[in-house]
């Protein structure tokens, strides 16, 4: 498993990057498969996760809820992400990769889901330079903006930003962002984009055939 001795972002950038994942978990580069799961607040992307881990054997990791925990750390970054999210702005790309790879290095799978993540080109562009690798695949969860509100005030979860005006303004800031990344993707042939209107199964039988035909190839 490979370790780091400064949470610093700076220094990973100077690491070579070619010996920074010649080896994640104990398994070699070539087995790392990443998938970048995208999908406005509500489009059900997190429900589709856990189903995917479930059936595929995937490990679920998710850009929102590392941030929540590093606000409830109450860490300095952790206050700064929390004034962020507050005004529906997006973290600091650095902030985001930290704290992913940090998470990546802590299991024993090299098959992960990267969930709400990233969330603009620069997120894209960070990740990649610093990681060194780009997903295999990602997913785009399409779901129309009534029904995301509907279900983010539905869910009552106690999130700070599961009231009306911060859904809408990451909404507005979802479709600024995001629309570069998913055309970069699309233009690459990594994207599938998924209806993600519907039950959680019906759903899900939209996302089972990308996944059971990765396992065969």
């Amino acid at each position: 498993m490979w370790r780091r001795t400064s949470s610093s972002i700076s220094s990973l950038i100077c690491s070579s990057r070619k010996a920074f994942f010649k080896q994640v978990n104990n398994q070699p580069s070539e087995n790392l498969f990443i998938t970048f799961v995208l999908g406005g607040p509500g489009s059900g992307k997190g429900t589709q996760c856990g189903k995917i881990v479930e059936t595929f054997g995937y490990s679920h990791i998710s850009a929102g809820e590392l941030l929540r925990r590093e606000i409830a750390s109450k860490s300095a970054d952790g206050t700064m992400i929390l004034n962020r999210i507050k005004e529906g702005k997006i973290v600091p790309s650095e902030v985001t990769v930290k704290l992913i790879l940090r998470e990546m290095e802590s299991g024993s799978n090299s098959k992960f889901l990267i969930d709400g993540f990233p969330r603009n080109d620069e997120n894209r562009r960070a990740f990649e330079e610093i990681v060194g690798v780009e997903p295999e695949i990602v997913l785009f969860f399409d779901c129309p903006d009534e029904e995301m509100v509907k279900r983010v005030l539905n869910r009552n979860q106690g999130r700070v930003d599961d009231n009306y005006d911060t859904v809408v303004k990451r909404l507005k800031v979802f479709k600024k962002h995001n629309l570069p990344v998913i055309n970069y993707y699309a233009n690459k042939g990594k994207l599938h984009k998924i209806d993600a209107v519907g039950t959680e199964d019906k759903i899900f039988e939209r996302v089972r055939p990308i996944f059971a035909s990765m396992r065969r190839a």
